[in-house]
């Protein structure tokens, strides 16, 4: 969907999933800290006008905003002012709306105050990155809903392709030319995944889980600037989660570690190689 731009200068995109419950069951998914971390990542969250939601999506990447509107559980707003030196503040909003056949619609809004397109690419990055993550809250919403989730976020920001980065997690968790509705299980060397591939997406691949756990798994590999973001999260719930998390949380960060190496030192490698003549 284009950029909404209007005579005052507000640009805007937005988009919208339909899911199953009713509008407080779907608020507790989207309007909690607990709730949002069961299908995006890690938050916190003050539940009031004026409150703060903090979500992090990696190590020191803490996105902040202030709520700006709070009316569950229908409506709310925050406002975020962390995109980048001298960004316009961002204007979040989500609306939940009651369907019939008891499912609601959930449409979430951002938008911005600029006299350029300078900032554009903000709206457009975040416009691509929300369907994904519906996939899952839908998962979330129709298999674990109000269930407490156990996860796993394991990110590294890595030097090289992203073509190639996507190449070598996808052969490892047996998703190489994965389509929707097969069956995929990961290969050895890795801990055991497996389950029913549910969103497919160049360079992302969403999994509804039986191994290690029920839940969901959420595997990526993309530029983010200069280095390629490679990672991969776990929504786990149920029986067997939280063991499965504490058995698998420190195999996997090894595991990002050896084949996704920090940008910083995967270039320091490179430097010592070349220096040394390659041996």
């Amino acid at each position: 969907m284009a950029i909404k731009k209007e005579p005052n200068g507000r640009r805007s995109i937005q988009v919208e999933v339909e899911v199953p419950g009713t509008p407080e069951e779907v608020w507790r998914a989207i309007g909690t800290g607990a709730g949002i971390s069961s299908w995006f990542v890690p938050s916190k969250m003050e539940e009031r006008l004026g409150g703060e939601l903090v979500c992090s999506f990696a190590p020191g990447m803490d996105s902040r905003a202030k709520i700006t509107a709070w009316q569950p559980p229908n409506h709310m707003a925050a406002e975020s002012r962390d995109y980048g030196p001298n960004a316009p503040a961002m204007a979040t909003e989500w609306y939940v709306e009651a369907k019939s056949g008891g499912t609601c619609i959930v449409r979430v809004v951002h938008s911005l105050f600029a006299d350029t397109d300078d900032w554009d690419n903000q709206l457009t990055g975040l416009e691509s990155g929300w369907p994904a993550f519906f996939a899952i809250l839908k998962i979330v919403l129709t298999h674990y809903r109000d269930m407490p989730v156990h996860g796993i976020q394991e990110p590294s920001f890595t030097s090289g392709s992203g073509e190639a980065a996507w190449a070598k997690m996808a052969a490892a968790l047996g998703l190489t030319g994965a389509v929707v509705g097969e069956k995929r299980r990961s290969t050895a060397g890795v801990p055991p995944v497996a389950g029913t591939v549910a969103y497919v997406k160049h360079n992302e691949i969403i999994v509804h889980l039986e191994q290690p756990a029920p839940g969901v798994g959420m595997f990526y590999a993309m530029p983010c600037g200069g280095p390629i973001w490679a990672g991969l999260n776990f929504y786990l719930f149920g029986e067997g989660a939280a063991e499965a998390v504490q058995r698998d949380r420190p195999l996997w960060r090894a595991w990002m570690d050896a084949n996704f190496p920090a940008a910083s030192a995967a270039n320091d490698s490179a430097a010592a190689s070349s220096s040394s003549g390659g041996d």
